[in-house]
């Protein structure tokens, strides 16, 4: 079995084996293409230790050295290569205390996470398949390397790892891993926030985000999106829904494009579901102004996990507007006023929300729902084709404009362009320069 591996990986390889050293490309790069994927990256294992690929190479980084890593610069391009290891103790369960350099593949590979990663090839050997990576990349399972509960152990990120690439892969977790993890979940809790973020995104923009499902059986979501577990736990007695609040989220996650803003919105547009929950005399349930608590307890959960803060800002205002216009809009100075509240270039990504929430109820009243839907968006197409202001900047009266007709910059200035707008967003013909004169000097 061949791999097709860029030519910069074969010269590596090359180079190392010319000089007596066992090399390989190793880990992903083999699974992916396998799989018959593209690879991200391409990691190269050898024998040789740090400071003799250094020798080799003219161009290189010491990226690593203590773990044994150093990036081989061929033209503009890095390559890592890293000399087999074996590691020592993870006290920390992140990082191992210290690893010990060793000439032995099998010892390298058997400190990897999953079987389906700890495969290595060569174009001299072929395939290194020491512990049935192949057989359960054929299987569509993911299964720890040796002990799973060693591994978890020296890693509790490789908990989430595990789920994440059954996501991504569209495989299931072989039951001792499963248990393994069950078991090792609360270790979550000493893993920094910025991994959890990397894992937990990875998983939602995967083609299989409802694994999401599993981390909550397995304890995972206890861990870091105890939220989650809340929304899971809250029935929603209501003819509009037909699923727990947990799984309504994840039908509307599964319903949106694959980006971190959309994913992320739909994950959160009801987390403030379960403390708004009210049950009417006839046991129907009700979660009045959840949009506005959810929008709060997104931030918060987002700002726990160190996410950035245009993404925190994108997300928040999709989860405080995806319930807007429910009962219909009817009036293109309604639809102006929510643009000019919203952002109009929010808009596109609040209608995909909108229809993602929709088809994750009941099909009670669905089709009106989105017939209602598609009237808001021509409305919004003819706003737009009309050219009608939405905000102080579509005027046709400028701040410069008033400051000629003798008006003093400042509040007051900022006070008359909002009337104007204000005006303006009412009735479009107002914003002519002429008209727009005369309303500040009446």
């Amino acid at each position: 079995m061949t791999i097709n591996m860029p030519q910069d990986v074969r010269f590596i390889i090359e180079q190392l084996n010319n000089a007596g050293f066992e090399a390989y490309a190793v880990g992903g790069c083999v699974r992916d293409s396998l799989l018959g994927r593209e690879p991200n990256d391409w990691d190269i294992t050898t024998s040789a230790t740090p400071y003799e690929v250094k020798d080799i190479f003219r161009r290189t980084v010491d990226t690593g050295l203590k773990h044994g890593t150093v990036t081989v610069l061929l033209k503009k391009e890095g390559y890592e290569v890293t000399t087999f290891r074996i590691d020592g103790e993870y006290t920390d369960h992140r990082r191992p205390d210290g690893v010990t350099f060793t000439r032995e593949l099998s010892e390298d590979l058997l400190r990897r996470d999953f079987t389906i990663n700890a495969m290595a090839y060569s174009d001299k050997t072929g395939i290194v398949d020491l512990y049935g990576g192949i057989d359960d990349l054929n299987k569509g399972i993911i299964r720890c390397v040796g002990n799973a509960d060693d591994r978890f152990d020296e890693d509790a990120l490789r908990i989430m790892r595990a789920v994440r690439f059954a996501a991504q892969l569209g495989f299931e977790i072989e039951e001792a891993t499963r248990e393994a993890a069950k078991k090792h979940a609360p270790e979550l809790a000493k893993v920094s926030a910025e991994r959890i973020e990397t894992e937990l995104t990875k998983l939602l923009v995967s083609p299989h985000p409802e694994k999401l499902l599993d981390m909550y059986e397995l304890g995972i979501t206890k861990e870091i999106l105890p939220e989650f577990d809340s929304l899971v736990e809250t029935e929603q007695h209501n003819p509009h829904h037909r699923f727990d609040v947990g799984r309504h989220t994840i039908e509307v996650v599964k319903n949106v494009p694959p980006t971190k803003v959309l994913r992320y919105s739909a994950l959160l547009h009801d987390v403030g579901k379960p403390a708004c929950k009210t049950t009417d005399e006839n046991g129907v349930d009700h979660f009045k102004g959840h949009a506005v608590v959810s929008e709060k307890m997104a931030g918060e959960i987002l700002r726990r996990l160190k996410m950035d803060n245009d993404t925190i800002r994108d997300v928040k205002k999709l989860v405080y507007w995806h319930d807007y216009g429910i009962q219909g809009v009817t009036k293109k100075s309604t639809l102006r006023r929510m643009l000019n509240n919203m952002g109009a270039q929010y808009f596109e990504s609040y209608t995909v929300i909108r229809r993602a929430d929709v088809k994750g109820q009941s099909d009670y009243m669905m089709d009106k729902k989105l017939e209602i839907l598609e009237n808001t968006i021509k409305l919004y197409n003819e706003i737009i084709e009309g050219g009608d202001a939405i905000t102080i900047k579509d005027l046709k009266l400028t701040g410069n404009d008033l400051i000629q007709m003798g008006i003093q910059p400042g509040p007051e200035l900022g006070r008359i362009l909002k009337e104007l707008l204000d005006k303006v967003l009412d009735d479009p013909e107002l914003n002519t320069k002429e008209k727009l004169i005369e309303l500040v000097n009446h």
